[in-house]
């Protein structure tokens, strides 16, 4: 039993691992060494292009046909992840793109252009592992294959959103938001149908993917 528990457990990291780099071959690093930015190059851009105040707390919104999931980022623990995330969906990056690993009780999975779980906008983002826990909604970046020590690049845009508490996974990847409305949407989610590999068999849209913008409160 206790073995047992122990393969799901690798299972399950190995799956976050994998997910935002897939299987190595030689062809996927031959397209790795040609596509993918340095990282310091990548940061460079969005720092130009996106300034978050280290208070703020910015509402980004995913509208799914499943109902909106709202995620309240973090920008006070993970400020490049959290400029990043903004960036893309200032661009339309994650619009149409799909939830496309699914492992019910654990997460749901997203932010790949290809849809296979290998692809990504060209760079990496240097991972920010902090203090913040993997509770019920963590919003949390993939991280590459080959890149097993926390000091080095996540995702430059697959996330996934815990289903309940998975604290094997703090201080590993880089949490940089929580669910603050729509947790009952990201479960209805889990609960499509998959296939072997944890794709959903009914393509699960992000349709689209925006910062929310905050209501101007009327003066006293």
């Amino acid at each position: 039993m206790l073995k047992m528990k122990m393969l799901v457990l690798f299972s399950a990291i190995l799956m976050i691992v994998v997910g935002c780099g897939g299987k190595e071959n030689k062809s996927e690093k031959t397209v790795q060494k040609t596509t993918v930015k340095p990282v310091s190059q990548a940061v460079k851009t969005i720092n130009k292009e996106v300034k978050l105040d280290p208070n703020s707390r910015p509402i980004v919104v995913i509208e799914t046909d499943y109902g909106n999931i709202e995620i309240e980022l973090r920008p006070d623990k993970a400020p490049q992840t959290c400029a990043n995330f903004v960036k893309l969906a200032n661009k339309g990056f994650y619009d149409s793109l799909i939830f496309h690993r699914i492992v019910p009780g654990f997460v749901i999975q997203g932010g790949d252009p290809e849809g296979t779980g290998r692809g990504g906008p060209g760079y990496t983002v240097p991972a920010e592992i902090t203090d913040l826990k993997h509770t019920t909604g963590a919003v949390a970046c993939a991280r590459l294959p080959d890149q097993v020590n926390p000091s080095q690049a996540s995702s430059g845009s697959q996330f996934y959103i815990t289903l309940k508490p998975t604290p094997f996974l703090d201080n590993q990847y880089t949490v940089f938001g929580y669910v603050k409305t729509g947790m009952d949407v990201v479960q209805k989610i889990a609960k499509v149908e998959t296939d072997s590999h944890d794709k959903p068999l009914t393509p699960v849209i992000m349709k689209k993917v925006y910062v929310k913008k905050e209501t101007p409160k009327e003066n006293k």
